[in-house]
């Protein structure tokens, strides 16, 4: 397929960029064919590169996050890298950056300084608290937010908090950013008018904190922790079969509650009594509810609990660890695995989640630190003489 089909072709996105955030919503414009340049330092590069070697000698992170990119290494206390990086942005419709806080200021890289004569250009800066305000200045990682947001306080046991076992705050701000861009990407193409866009960590999971949020202010207090059970839905969580495998079920309305106790638990009287004959009710009778529940289930294997549960029309699953959400047979009938080069290796990814009919998803190579330097270098017009002092150097 040629690249111009690709919806973002044409587009050059110039991303100084670490660790998780920033790196994720490039890589999602790298998926619709935007050209992603990636500055990194030279050496080492984005940190993240060495959060582990679990993917062939690669971090799991960088593999996941850097696909279809060019890695251009730059010394950006250098007058020379300085420069050279003025010169992509000549050229380039977005500039992201995710440094630590007051570092793009101080390159002279903000908002404002890198569209004083570039009014087309469309910088994105993502930080943990914002670039105003009191927190300004605090640098913030993801456990960090999921902290401050309260999110830690939802998720866990009665006895304990836990983390969310996924960089969801990161996640978060790389979705706004990402959406963000698209529309200024957009406005710029309508309008003409270029608007920067900001997000931080911190904005960006507080949206997400919006259910238990109303919750608390004007229910008087939040949303217990329950493990796998659900705060304010009644019955909906797992339960241990008799095979010692967990099934998780979930009620959503009336007709499955009757549906329930009458096929199911066998207790079509239940559907009347009292202490459940609500939503409202069956969560302040939640102990009682569950200790029913839990008795029937028990009694079966988990095939079994499944198969009854969804002939009623019930939505229900049983509880994957990551080993069998890899086999999944709806990611294999759906053909969801796509090859994706690595240095030295070649890796199954999982497609993009939004489909464009008749577009096929872009799975080029995730680079090695530095390898598009030279060719880079030599579009801004470096010749390779030039090249060679850079590197020997350390400017790239």
């Amino acid at each position: 397929m040629s690249v111009q089909r690709y919806p973002l072709a044409g587009v050059t996105v110039v991303s100084l960029e670490q660790a998780v955030a920033a790196p994720y919503a490039t890589r999602q414009l790298a998926d619709l064919g935007a050209r992603v340049i990636k500055v990194e330092r030279p050496g080492d590069g984005d940190f993240a590169r060495r959060y582990d070697t679990t993917v062939h000698g690669h971090s799991s992170y960088f593999v996941w996050l850097n696909r279809s990119k060019e890695s251009l290494t730059l010394d950006l206390k250098d007058p020379r890298g300085h420069e050279i990086l003025h010169d992509l942005l000549d050229g380039a419709d977005v500039f992201v950056q995710n440094l630590a806080p007051g570092a793009a200021a101080r390159l002279g890289l903000d908002a404002a300084a890198v569209t004083s004569r570039r009014p087309g250009l469309i910088p994105c800066t993502i930080s943990g608290y914002g670039t105003t305000g009191p927190w300004s200045d605090r640098k913030a990682y993801d456990l960090l937010v999921q902290c401050q947001t309260g999110l830690v306080s939802l998720t866990g046991t009665p006895e304990g908090t836990a983390r969310t076992g996924i960089s969801v705050a990161d996640i978060a701000a790389g979705m706004y950013a990402y959406s963000g861009i698209l529309t200024a990407l957009y406005t710029r193409a309508t309008t003409g008018e270029a608007h920067p866009v900001e997000v931080s960590l911190f904005e960006a999971l507080a949206e997400w904190m919006g259910q238990p949020a109303y919750y608390t202010r004007h229910g008087g207090t939040q949303p217990p922790r329950l493990g796998t059970q659900h705060a304010t839905i009644a019955p909906y969580g797992t339960y241990a079969a008799a095979d010692g495998k967990e099934v998780l079920f979930s009620i959503q309305n009336e007709r499955e509650w009757v549906a329930l106790c009458a096929e199911f638990l066998g207790r079509p009287e239940l559907a009347e009594d009292p202490r459940f004959a609500t939503g409202s009710d069956r969560v302040a009778h939640r102990d009682e509810l569950n200790a029913l529940v839990a008795e029937r289930v028990r009694r079966s294997g988990s095939d079994e609990i499944l198969k009854d549960l969804d002939r009623i029309g019930i939505a229900c699953a049983g509880v994957n660890d990551v080993a069998a959400f890899l086999d999944h047979p709806v990611l294999a009938a759906r053909g969801r695995w796509s090859e994706v080069e690595v240095p030295g290796a070649t890796v199954e990814a999982l497609l993009p989640p939004a489909d464009l009919a008749g577009l096929p998803a872009r799975m080029d190579p995730v680079p090695a630190v530095g390898e598009h330097t030279g060719a880079i270098l030599a579009e801004l017009g470096r010749t390779d003489e030039e090249v060679a002092a850079l590197r020997a150097e350390g400017v790239v």
